[in-house]
Formats: structure tokens, C-alpha cells, sequence
């Protein structure tokens, strides 16, 4: 990682109010010194207090834009060098609710933002997705997937001042609002039932830092066109369940065994398992020694695009990657991982 690479960039973060915006905006000010930070958010309230937490930050400008206002976009991006693009509607059961506003912030919202980037001259966009968008059963992880096909066209079709676009896909992060953590760690706190999906049920984790570092370490290797996955661990939600339980609930002055946990059955557009690849993506996959890069399907029409990356493994692999095929996490490696990444807390 070349922090140098950054500090001599305008960066615009979307969405930097929310769990990866704001991880982003921490740690471009705090660990990469970027020459300029401006960070857009539909949240007014949260982004005056994102305003307040940086005002020693003369380099950092945060303004309240919606994402869905191409004028306004295309204002903000003027100067700007790389886009790191989070502004979304992530939460399932809410798209499903509401597909038309899925709809019109993360595939509309997205088209805005290739089209004010590349009329801007912006060097590079990032756009952050989700393992809902390999294999889609529900309105968020299809305009998910929508939106990772637009940034690849985009390279294409729309690139007329050389930006190159690109993707991340990653699994569950943990600790983020709406996450399983906090909803289990109130569980607790109250003395109530977890509520369990399924026994079976399992999903790929990753803290918020390194959620963030994915999106950061895709800005300096990017080529055009890719979606970039991050290797990572799988767990089981019902071990999640039992090492919250036992870890939390004396700190609530609870016993382990009274807290209960149970099964509520999966939710509408819910997998068993998460994808972060699917089959037709494995022919066309380059795995590196932290990463797959997914490459474009219609290759013939990128051309111009060289695929070239350092510590590449192998040209393609033979198994899609998703949690149904990798062997969870141990419950005493997952308790490590959750103290180790800080995700276990108490009282706040």
C-alpha cells in the first residue's frame, strides 16, 4: 500500500455518513493526509456532526447532496481526482418494501454518478457493492448487480476523458448499522431470545476497516471494467449467536443460559448462503494473493484495457466463491476475530 499515492488527490466519498462512508472519510483524513476530502450525504443532521468530528480538517468539506441530482453532482466533482462511491439503500427488507426508491438511488443514482465523473475528467471511481449482487434473489442485491454492470460499461461506452470505474464486492460487515451485531448485542441486553433465521445459515464477515481498505487498495490497482473480492472468513449466525451469548450476557449481568435463542425461519429474498462469485464468473476470474479481480464478461469490447496486476496466482479458478463451499470459522477463532476487530462490546 502506497500511502504517498493519495496525498496529492481531491477525494469525494458518497454516502459519508454511513458505516463504509464514514470509514472512508476517517481514514483518508486520519492515515492517508488526502490533499482534499469532500464528503456528500442525503443525512443532514448526521452530516453536521461528520462536520463537527473534522473540523480541525481545513482540507475536509462536507455538503448535503443527494446523489439522485445529476446538476448537483456534476458541481461537486469538478477538481476531483477519485470517487470512492458508498452512497446506497442497503437493507433487504427495506428495498423490498420500496423498490422504486432501490431503484432510483442504487441504479439511477449510480448512472449520475458515471456521468458527472466522466464529464468531470475524474480519475477514477470506485463503487462499493455486495455479495447480494452475485446470484440475486431480492430488489436490493439486483440493483446491486445492476449497478456494478453500469460501472463496468461505463469504461466503454461513457469513458470519454479516461476514467477508469470499477467495483468492490464484499460480504457482511460487522459492527455496520443494521448489521447482526448490534440487533444480537440488544438481544442480549434485555434478556430477550436471539432471533435465529437458521441453524445453517452462513455468511462472510469482515470488519469496517477492512471493508474500507478493499475500496482504498482498488483505487491504486484498478484497470477498468473489474469487480474486485476480498477474501475472507465464513461463520456460521448460530455460532455468532452462542459467542455473543456467552461473552455478553454477564457483562449485562445475565446468565448465558437463560438467554435464548430462537429460530424464526429465513426472511423474504434471503439465501441460506452468501455468494461473492458465481460459476460463469470463475472462468474469468484473476486470483491474487488478497483478492479475485472478475474481469468483463464481453472482453472483445475492453480491448484497450490491459489486465495486468502484481503477485497474480492464477488465470481463472475452479470453484465459485461462496460460503456454502469454505469451512467456517472455529467458535474460538470467530470469538479472536471479534475481539480482535473490537465488535464486541458491552455497555457503550
Amino acid at each position: 500500500m502506497n500511502k504517498s499515492y493519495f496525498q496529492d488527490k481531491c477525494i469525494l466519498v458518497t454516502g459519508s455518513c454511513g458505516t463504509i462512508g464514514s470509514e472512508l472519510v476517517h481514514q483518508c483524513l486520519e492515515k492517508y493526509g488526502v490533499k482534499k476530502l469532500i464528503g456528500i450525504d442525503n443525512n443532514e443532521t448526521e452530516l453536521f456532526f461528520l462536520g463537527q468530528r473534522y473540523l480541525e480538517h481545513k482540507e475536509a468539506k462536507f455538503y448535503l447532496a443527494d446523489i439522485r441530482d445529476p446538476q448537483k453532482l456534476y458541481h461537486i466533482m469538478q477538481g476531483v481526482d477519485i470517487i470512492f462511491h458508498a452512497a446506497a439503500y442497503k437493507h433487504v427488507a427495506m428495498c423490498e418494501i420500496s423498490p422504486f426508491e432501490a431503484v432510483q438511488t442504487n441504479i439511477l443514482g449510480v448512472k449520475n454518478i458515471i456521468s458527472a465523473a466522466a464529464e468531470n475528467g475524474v480519475g477514477q471511481v470506485i463503487f462499493t457493492s455486495s455479495d447480494k449482487a452475485a446470484n440475486p434473489t431480492n430488489v436490493m442485491g439486483t440493483s446491486k448487480l445492476m449497478g456494478e454492470r453500469l460501472i463496468t460499461a461505463a469504461n466503454q461506452t461513457i469513458n470519454r476523458n479516461g476514467t477508469i470505474f470499477a467495483s468492490t464486492r464484499f460480504g457482511n460487515v460487522l459492527g455496520s448499522n443494521g448489521s447482526v451485531i448490534p440487533i444480537f448485542r440488544e438481544q442480549i441486553r434485555e434478556g430477550k431470545p436471539i432471533t435465529l433465521t437458521d441453524p445453517q445459515m452462513t455468511r462472510f464477515i469482515m470488519s469496517i476497516p477492512e471493508a474500507v481498505q478493499l475500496v482504498i487498495n482498488t483505487a491504486q490497482f484498478a484497470c477498468g471494467g473489474e469487480v474486485f473480492v476480498t477474501k475472507m472468513p465464513v461463520i456460521r449466525i448460530q455460532d455468532l449467536a452462542e459467542v455473543m451469548i456467552e461473552e455478553l450476557a454477564p457483562q449485562f449481568g445475565k446468565k448465558p443460559e437463560d438467554i435464548e435463542i430462537k429460530v424464526v425461519g429465513i426472511k423474504p429474498g434471503e439465501k441460506l448462503y452468501e455468494e461473492l462469485m458465481t460459476d460463469e464468473e470463475t472462468s474469468r476470474t484473476v486470483e491474487l494473493e488478497h483478492y479475485f479481480s472478475v474481469l468483463p464478461a464481453l472482453r472483445m469490447h475492453y480491448g484497450n484495457i490491459e489486465y495486468s496486476y502484481d503477485g497474480v496466482l492464477s488465470e481463472g479458478i475452479d470453484t465459485a466463491y461462496n460460503s456454502r463451499n469454505a469451512t467456517p470459522l472455529t467458535k474460538s477463532d470467530l470469538r479472536d476475530f471479534l475481539i480482535r476487530s473490537k465488535l464486541i462490546k458491552g455497555l457503550d
